[in-house]
This record gives structure tokens, sequence and C-alpha cells, in this order.
């Protein structure tokens, strides 16, 4: 079978990482077309990468020379273009979030019901990684009783000036709500995020860490820390108390450092380095699964709910308040 053809919209940091990635590393397909909705910034990525460039992206959307579509624009565009793909009949790949809100991430849902399959996957990529996807087969097994209780952590080195409170769950821990959900097999019934001592490193008024505390509909707990300043690294945390053991996700391969009188191990500083594998694994699976007209992923039912989640703990957060987690009854398509 010939190359998936692909159209990208979006060509930022995250876009252009992803032509790479796709014409380099991964099989069968090829980005090969942008554009973004900065039409000129996205002709000029174009020309960088020698594809075809178009300055208006529903045009590229709907030419049929493209068979497939990656969303990777900023979140207030994604429905746009989300919707523009499915119309057009073409299976998409859109980077997290879906949607900026929970109802816009159900309009997605109902346009996929009217044209009745799948054809969009989020790019939740923790899935896809190996640590997580150890974790899940061990609680999936029952060889160590019944999940009680997780402890997570979401920490990074350093955020952008303008990092608000808002973003600790839906820039950062947005991604636990998806991947401990999946993981564990189970929506959640309620969230609530509180705040403890602030760290110097930050901004004034950022309350950094926070506590984000998600209840499954099981009674499982589950809390988040997001340190988001931490000054030292980039470092993902993942324990599953259970009825006959703990459970630890593995460390990641790093090298063993032996300098300046000291010997350690060296550290990721970005998730772009540590996620990695699980980047490339995503988007590999989402090429194979198109190129066989389906959906073999996080699907846009999963955008929904994870939205659902971040928008209840964004609103414990502002309110400092344990808010109920209520979901639309899952339609046939999803089940």
């Amino acid at each position: 079978m010939s190359d998936l053809r692909i159209g990208l919209v979006g060509t930022g940091g995250i876009g252009r990482t992803h032509i790479e990635r796709v014409n380099t590393k991964l099989q069968g397909g090829k980005v090969v077309a942008c554009a973004d909705p900065a039409g000129a910034f996205g002709l000029s990525v174009a020309e960088k990468f020698g594809i075809k460039g178009y300055e208006d992206p529903i045009d590229m959307i709907n030419d049929p020379e493209i068979d497939a579509i990656m969303c990777t624009t900023a979140d207030a565009y994604h429905k746009k273009y989300v919707l523009a793909s499915i119309k057009a009949g073409k299976y998409v790949f859109c980077e997290k979030p879906l949607a900026a809100k929970a109802d816009e991430c159900r309009e997605i849902v109902e346009a996929e019901i009217a044209a009745g399959k799948q054809m969009v996957q989020v790019g939740f990529m923790r899935r896809y990684d190996e640590g997580y996807k150890q974790l899940k087969a061990a609680v999936q097994s029952g060889e160590y009783g019944e999940a009680l209780l997780l402890h997570c952590a979401h920490r990074n080195p350093a955020v952008p000036d303008d990092w608000d409170n808002s973003m600790a769950v839906e820039n950062s821990m947005v991604h636990e709500i998806d991947v401990l959900r999946w993981l564990l097999g189970e929506d959640y019934a309620t969230a609530q995020v509180v705040y403890g001592k602030s760290t110097n490193n930050g901004p004034k008024d950022l309350h950094d860490p926070q506590i984000m505390i998600l209840t499954t509909k099981s009674g499982v707990r589950i809390d988040v820390e997001s340190f988001v300043n931490n000054h030292k690294d980039y470092d993902i945390k993942c324990e599953i108390v259970c009825d006959g053991a703990v459970l630890n996700m593995p460390e990641p391969n790093y090298i063993s450092v032996s300098a300046g009188a000291q010997k350690g191990r060296k550290q990721y500083t970005d998730c772009f380095r540590r996620f990695a594998d699980a980047y490339d694994a995503e988007i590999q699976a989402w090429i194979n699964a198109s190129k066989e007209g389906r959906v073999d992923g996080p699907n846009a039912w999963d955008g929904y709910a994870c939205q659902v989640a971040a928008a209840a703990a964004s609103k414990a957060r502002e309110t400092q308040t344990v808010q109920p987690v209520v979901y639309d009854e899952k339609p046939e398509l999803y089940k």
C-alpha cells in the first residue's frame, strides 16, 4: 500500500517536530503538505521542508490529494479544523486537548456520530509509554489485587512567564487525567485542587506546586502533584498502591555519569525527550490505523471525557471545593 499522504495544520514547534518525525523516522506515511492559521508562516515552513504549502488550512483539508490530517495548532483552532476534517471524510490526529472546552469536544463527537464512524485520534502520548503500559498490564492482571491509591507527580524545571494558575490542570495535569483514566479503566467521580506553600522559583502570584485529587467511580483515590518550577528536571512519577503490592513506574534508562567528584544519572529536562519513543509510537499507530480505515487510540470520546474532568478540576481550584465530575451518557459508537 502506498504512503498515507498527510496534511499538517499548525506549523509551530510541535507541528514542525511531527513533520520531521513522520518524514524521517516513521513508516507508511509522509507529511506532503502543511498550512497554518497565520497563512504566510505556514508557507514559509512548507518551503523549509520542501513540501506543498497552503495559505488557507481548509483548502488543504479539502484537497483530494491529501488522505489524512494532523492538527497541531493552538487549542482554540482544534474544533474548527477537526470538524472540517470529519466533513471532508478524512482521519485526523489532533494534539491534546481535542478542543478547548468540553462542549466543543461534544460537537466533534456528534459530528462523528453523524458520519457513522470514528475518525479522530487525540494526542495523549503517555498511553504509548512503556512504563505506563507496564503499570496498566500489572493492574489488569489482578495478580496484586485491586488498585486502592495512586500517588503521581508531574514536575518541570521551569515554565514561560505567561504561565498562570489554571495551566497546572489544563496544560500539565491534563495528561494524568487521561492516562490514569485509561490505566484504571474507569471514569472519575470527583475532583479537587489544593494549594500548599508556594515555591519562590516562579512568579509571585503563581500557586506552585498544586495538588489535584481525583476519586474514581469505584473509589480509587488519586493525588497528582504539579510542580512546574522545580529548577531541577522533568520528572514523571506514578505509584499504585494495591491490595497486595505497591507498583512504581520504571525509571527511564538514563546514563550514569561520574564527574566533578560526584556520581549520578543524567536527567531529562523536557517532555519531548522523556516521551520521544511514546510520540513515535502513537503517530505510527495512527498512520497504520488510518490506512486501514479505523481509529486505534485515544478517541473523540476520550478527548471529551478528559475535558469534562479538567473543567471540574478547574472549577474546584477556583472555588477551593470538591466538584463532581459529570459525563454525558456514552454514545453507542464508542462502546
